[in-house]
């Protein structure tokens, strides 16, 4: 991990010529702008200015009907400040570049409430409050997809020449199709301090998957979740095809998860999860029921699209019964065997196409009010999820916007001007979707989410 200074980077690198600066919007859109490196340095030292509203906009980028954050206050500025992340180079550019990632903050210096990595450190800071750390890890599932036809497929690999029109999980063979992509893509998570572990191929056509190794800093296992979608989607145009994290690209075949691994720490670095034994601690069945309570409440930020829900059909590795289980990937919580030290929760519900700071946000903020609350959750199942008679997750866009908009667990979590801004964000991409066919969603969603 690297501890250069933003100002020792750039000079560090006087080859880079522009930089990025770059925030997080509500659907995980990068907001930013371009800036010659002669004037990096006041950036630095003093931040840069957007409109509040700029980290409000729909998917397709513009201002949000009635937002307060518009005519109501003038569009007035926030200030964008460096986050502790400090520059990184962008490999799938042809220039030498520099992104600097940025949050926002009001002019007297607090934190702007509608900004998703704010979101996320009101959480940390709960945790923090209680002496606990909580440590994330994140696994990502994206498709390769030749875009370039009326309709999607697998691109032509570049080592044989050939299109395979077929699913290959766990393929040796599928990975190796693509070898000069992967071995790109990790020598640029290298240069971007992203610490990509393991690849292998999935059960959708060209869907692979990639495991981000775990931190004890949820912002930092965000900002890899944020940086490594940029990164592949940046990676692959360059290679000459797409990379999406969309929920479901195609009808047939399963769509893309993002799934976390959470644990908790004490303040002695004890995992409050471990027990000694292969049952768990009853902070950690305390955690599994207020994720489980927040569940339906927080669809809306684990299906945050129209396209989302095309994911959420049973029997198609994408949960939708309301449970939890040991060792059982139908279940929508998982606690994965192994050594009871590393005892941990994987939460499996989200789709790709999340924003991971809310995402992470809302997983941890259940599981910590679960804990605080000390609720204890139903029994595990065993077998198949899909096959019981469950409660179910909300399985359409409006239900998940009707439920957030009711849950008063997510206001223990969310700011309210953040509960207001998704609400209003989602209703008008719900009312202007509806008017699109599904060809022309899946061409908004490919290339944004």
């Amino acid at each position: 991990m690297t501890t250069m200074t933003p100002t020792d980077w750039l000079r560090a690198h006087p080859q880079v010529r522009t930089i990025r600066v770059a925030a997080s919007d509500l659907n995980g859109q990068p907001r930013g702008k371009r800036i010659p490196t002669r004037f990096a340095g006041k950036v630095v030292e003093e931040g840069t200015r957007f409109p509040l509203s700029a980290l409000n906009l729909d998917i397709w980028g513009e201002d949000i009907d009635d937002s307060p954050l518009v005519f109501e206050t003038g569009d007035a500025d926030g200030v964008l400040r460096p986050t502790e992340r400090g520059f990184m180079p962008m490999p799938w550019l042809s220039a030498p570049t520099g992104l600097l990632p940025i949050w926002m903050f009001h002019e007297d210096g607090r934190p702007f409430d509608g900004d998703p990595r704010h979101a996320l450190a009101r959480v940390v800071e709960r945790y923090k409050a209680r002496g606990l750390t909580p440590v994330a890890a994140v696994e990502l599932e994206f498709f390769l997809i030749d875009d370039s036809g009326k309709s999607l497929q697998v691109p032509i690999s570049p080592r044989s020449g050939k299109r395979r029109k077929a699913a290959e999980v766990l393929s040796i063979r599928a990975l190796d199709a693509f070898d000069e992509f992967f071995t790109d893509l990790y020598d640029a998570c290298e240069e971007m301090d992203i610490p990509a572990d393991t690849a292998i191929s999935e059960a959708g056509l060209g869907q692979f998957e990639i495991n981000l190794m775990h931190q004890d800093d949820a912002l930092r296992a965000a900002d890899d979740a944020w940086l490594f979608k940029m990164l592949v989607k940046g990676m692959a145009r360059r290679h000459g095809f797409a990379a999406s994290f969309m929920a479901k690209p195609y009808e047939d075949y399963a769509g893309s998860g993002l799934h976390v691994h959470f644990s908790v720490l004490d303040r002695d670095g004890n995992n409050i999860f471990d027990d000694g034994g292969p049952k768990g601690s009853d902070a950690l069945r305390h955690a599994i029921a207020g994720c489980l309570k927040a569940m339906p409440d927080s669809m809306l930020i684990f299906a945050p699209h129209a396209n989302s829900y095309d994911r959420l059909v049973p029997e198609n590795h994408a949960p939708t019964g309301i449970a939890w289980a040991y060792e059982n990937r139908t279940a929508a919580i998982r606690v994965p065997a192994g050594n009871p030290a590393a005892r941990r929760i994987e939460h499996r519900v989200a789709g790709g196409d999340v924003n991971p700071y809310l995402h992470l946000a809302a997983v941890l903020g259940a599981a910590l009010t679960g804990i605080e609350d000390g609720e204890e959750p139903p029994a595990p199942i065993t077998g198949n999820a899909y096959a019981l008679d469950l409660p179910q997750v909300p399985n359409t866009w409006a239900e998940a916007i009707d439920a957030f908009d009711r849950s008063e667990r997510m206001k223990r979590i969310f700011a309210p001007m953040l509960i207001q801004n998704l609400l209003l964000t989602k209703r008008q991409e719900m009312h202007y979707m509806a008017e699109l066919t599904p060809q022309e969603q899946v061409e908004i969603y490919l290339d944004t989410v």
